[in-house]
């Protein structure tokens, strides 16, 4: 084992006056040597610091976890996703000027420290060599505001957890903020209030992600978003990512963006959730083959097809070439009479239909949250209530595997023009249980560009859903849910087109679904034939 010399709070001094602090790690003999960078708004110590400080110095690299401004002994105030493009390259800067550097430095981390990379990536100059990213994305609107709705747990649970690490007693706080803010979003009290319910005070990141939810577009946004420069990155690049995790379709945009672009990402895919421990193993031997082959020279670790990714139901891990995967093609399974679901057209119907109260939203059960466990659970008390469309398969002759995008298109109308249309699919046993695979949500206005679906109010609808590669069992059956919430993953609609931030009257919604030959709604299913 090669021994690690640390030196603690290295102050970094950043173009505003403020300092941050840095723990370096250096290998054995503190040589000249390539860095690892690190930034994070987490901490500097503890098991990240002996997993990956130490981890990475034995590799032979230097090692630097630096805290994000205003946490952790850092100066300024946090201000999320806003300061890194700055701080970061005034970090490089700093590094640059170190005896011990080594004139070439790559950057890893997950999550947050995933988002700080792609934030100086595209300006960080030809020193940057290499990126190991995992369960992040290159910009986090998308993921606040999914489907154009507001992503009310995951907004909630993070800015309570943020808050409660600069307390004290912080170390605690990944443990309590999810359960605070699960007591929060059913306190009852307006969604303005739900940070002091969860956190005991005003959050302002809270109360940003509230305030410009009507403007996804503006410059709040603007200067956190590096999803059009992905393209521009140089620096070679591996994504780890999870089917349960809150941000995948965003990263596998950034890999889309990458491929278009000329370059050549690598990406893993496995069974896991955003907050997993399972995926901290290898998110380390593929970084450490990653910067050991771009770093130094040796590509020994290094899989020859660049994709690898975990087929649940079939339970087996595959490598292909790219993404989405060679030989898929869209499939529809067309919503039917009766409840039922099959790839034949429907018949002439008359439309299913529901209603919604915003009073007592649809709940949901599992599906991606930032800090829950998101891994799949059955369905069946959700799929008893009245405003869940539920439409079946018979059961699968054989064996049906499904691995790339999925969305859906359905048409319906509503009494009231502000409506969230959801959409699930679901994995049905012999034994009648019923796991989620993947979900996804568009929140409608009255003007919603392409929507339109003819006379009558009637409206067609796009909905993304998570991407997914999945095997569908033979006996089993495959379902689709139709609702229009799906509480607290994301914030009830009130149905009146009111502020986020406001408490005024809820309007119920009387929600129809149509499925007929002029209407044909369905869910776009990515078939591929099956292996083995």
């Amino acid at each position: 084992m090669k021994r690690v010399r640390l030196q603690r709070d290295l102050p970094v001094p950043m173009p505003d006056g403020v300092t941050l602090l840095a723990d370096h790690y250096a290998p054995a003999g503190g040589e000249r040597a390539p860095v690892i960078l690190m930034r994070s708004p987490y901490g500097r110590r503890g098991l990240f610091g002996w997993l990956f400080g130490r981890g990475f110095a034995r590799q032979g690299f230097h090692a630097v976890i630096q805290s994000c401004r205003g946490g952790f002994g850092s100066g300024g105030l946090l201000d999320p996703l806003g300061d890194e493009h700055d701080d970061g390259l005034a970090t490089v800067a700093w590094l640059r000027e170190q005896p011990w550097y080594g004139g070439s430095f790559a950057m890893f981390g997950p999550s947050y420290l995933g988002y700080t990379q792609w934030a100086i990536a595209p300006y960080a100059g030809p020193e940057l060599k290499a990126m190991a990213t995992q369960i992040t994305a290159s910009q986090f609107r998308d993921a606040a505001y999914v489907g154009g709705a507001f992503a009310l747990e995951s907004a909630l649970s993070w800015t309570t957890l943020t808050d409660g690490m600069s307390r004290r007693f912080g170390g605690a706080a990944a443990l309590t903020a999810p359960r605070l803010t699960r007591r929060a979003v059913l306190s009852g009290r307006p969604m303005a209030e739900l940070d002091v319910a969860s956190a005991g005070r005003p959050l302002q990141f809270y109360q940003d992600l509230l305030a410009y939810h009507a403007d996804p577009a503006g410059p709040y946004w603007d200067k956190r978003d590096f999803s059009l420069k992905v393209g521009d990155v140089d620096a070679a690049v591996t994504m780890l990512g999870g089917w349960y995790d809150v941000f995948l379709p965003w990263q596998l945009k950034d890999y889309t963006a990458m491929r278009a672009a000329g370059r050549r990402p690598y990406l893993t895919i496995g069974p896991w959730y955003h907050v997993d421990t399972r995926h901290t193993r290898p998110a380390m031997a593929e970084a450490t083959a990653w910067f050991r082959a771009h770093l130094l020279g040796d590509v020994s670790g290094l899989r020859p097809d660049p994709v690898r990714i975990y087929v649940t139901g079939a339970e087996e891990w595959r490598d292909y070439p790219d993404w989405p995967v060679p030989g898929m093609r869209e499939q529809r399974w067309h919503l039917q009479h009766g409840f039922g679901l099959g790839v034949e057209g429907p018949r002439e119907a008359e439309p299913d239909r529901f209603r919604y109260h915003p009073s007592h939203p649809t709940p949901v059960i599992g599906g991606p949250v930032l800090l829950g466990d998101s891994r799949p659970r059955d369905q069946r008390r959700l799929e008893q209530r009245r405003d869940v469309l539920v439409y079946s398969s018979p059961a699968l002759g054989q064996d049906v595997e499904m691995i790339g995008p999925v969305r859906a298109e359905v048409f319906v109308r509503s009494s009231t023009p502000y409506v969230d249309v959801v959409v699930r699919v679901c994995d049905v046993r012999p034994d009648g249980r019923s796991y989620n695979v993947c979900e996804g949500v568009r929140r409608l206005g009255p003007f919603f560009p392409g929507d339109l679906g003819g006379e009558e109010n009637v409206r067609r609808v796009e909905v993304d859903l998570w991407p997914i590669a999945h095997r569908f069992r033979r006996d089993h059956r495959i379902r689709v849910h139709v609702a229009a919430g799906a509480y607290p993953t994301i914030a009830r609609n009130p149905g009146t087109g009111d502020p986020l931030d406001g408490a005024g009257p809820m309007v119920p919604a009387d929600v129809e679904v149509f499925h007929s030959p002029d209407r044909p709604s369905a869910v776009v299913l990515p078939l591929c034939a099956p292996r083995g």
